[in-house]
């Protein structure tokens, strides 16, 4: 056999052999990608179990860009969102939540992503030394608790069945009681500055939106300062008369129905003098206080009288 023939049946038995392994060697790299997938979710399971929810979160990330259409994609995606609430990121885990909520839409536990989302919002306002040391947080912005609420109330309306749902309401009475007191902080600080339109907007909206809650009667009470103040006695006996005939007990009324007007507001009837010198001068002939009274008829009528 010439040298010629022997290069011709070499080349073409190494082309054969180079066809013949091309789908062991595709196989070979489905192998290894599925099992990449597998071993970094795992990898990203052992940082979330151990706490450390940075590193998840990097694992987790590195597992959806590298496997968009995986197996685990979904799961790891729904993960991100526990992950970033759990390394203090609330911003973070509310963004994911939502572009979750947005691609998944029909996903078995798309219920936990709004329970997650409606939670971070829940937590955001807390910082570290309020977990120990107790603080109003009505007196602080509530806008994330505003949304909070929201969240919670789009889980229950749409998955009133959750698992989540029961600690959804429960925080979310938390929440409305905190709103409305944030409505009466609000309320008395308008109050001290004569803004009275104001006070009396935020005392009715307590009442309206907010009547299930502790802070009703407050809301009252600035109703009436605020009508007293704008010289308006009718809706003031109003409100007086739904105020004392359901909290009777409320501070600000005595013993014959009276009302008697906050301590922020008498300290603004009071002289820039008095006020300067502690009371030790310029001080008015009558205490400052302002009363409302129920009228007689009206008062034998609530007690049952003829």
């Amino acid at each position: 056999m010439s040298i010629r023939r022997i290069l011709i049946v070499a080349v073409v038995c190494a082309q054969l052999a180079a066809c013949s392994w091309m789908p062991f060697f595709g196989r070979d790299r489905d192998v290894e990608e599925v099992t990449s997938e597998q071993v970094l979710y795992q990898a990203a399971q052992r940082s979330l179990r151990s706490g450390n929810y940075n590193n998840a979160i990097a694992q987790l990330q590195r597992l959806e860009a590298q496997f968009p259409f995986g197996r685990y994609a979904e799961q790891a995606q729904l993960e991100l969102i526990y992950a970033y609430y759990m390394a203090f990121r609330p911003d973070a885990a509310r963004s994911a939540a939502d572009r979750f909520i947005r691609l998944h839409p029909q996903h078995a536990n798309v219920d936990y992503a709004y329970y997650l989302k409606g939670l971070a919002a829940y937590e955001q306002d807390r910082g570290f030394f309020d977990r120990f040391v107790p603080t109003d947080l009505a007196a602080r912005d509530i806008g994330a608790a505003r949304e909070s609420f929201a969240d919670f109330g789009q889980l229950l309306a749409r998955y009133p069945a959750s698992d989540y749902a029961p600690d959804a309401r429960q925080r979310m009475i938390y929440l409305r009681n905190l709103l409305a007191r944030s409505e009466i902080m609000v309320g008395r600080y308008y109050l001290s500055r004569e803004a009275y339109v104001a006070a009396v907007n935020r005392g009715r909206n307590v009442v309206e939106n907010y009547p299930t809650t502790p802070s009703v009667p407050d809301g009252l009470a600035l109703m009436i300062e605020g009508y007293l103040k704008l010289n308006l006695p009718e809706p003031a006996n109003d409100s007086l008369r739904v105020l004392a005939a359901n909290y009777p007990d409320f501070q600000a009324l005595d013993g014959d129905g009276n009302f008697r007007i906050s301590q922020e507001v008498r300290n603004r009837d009071r002289s820039w003098i008095n006020i300067l010198t502690l009371g030790a001068l310029d001080r008015p002939d009558t205490p400052p206080i302002l009363e409302v009274r129920i009228p007689e008829e009206q008062r034998r009528t609530d007690s049952g009288g003829s």
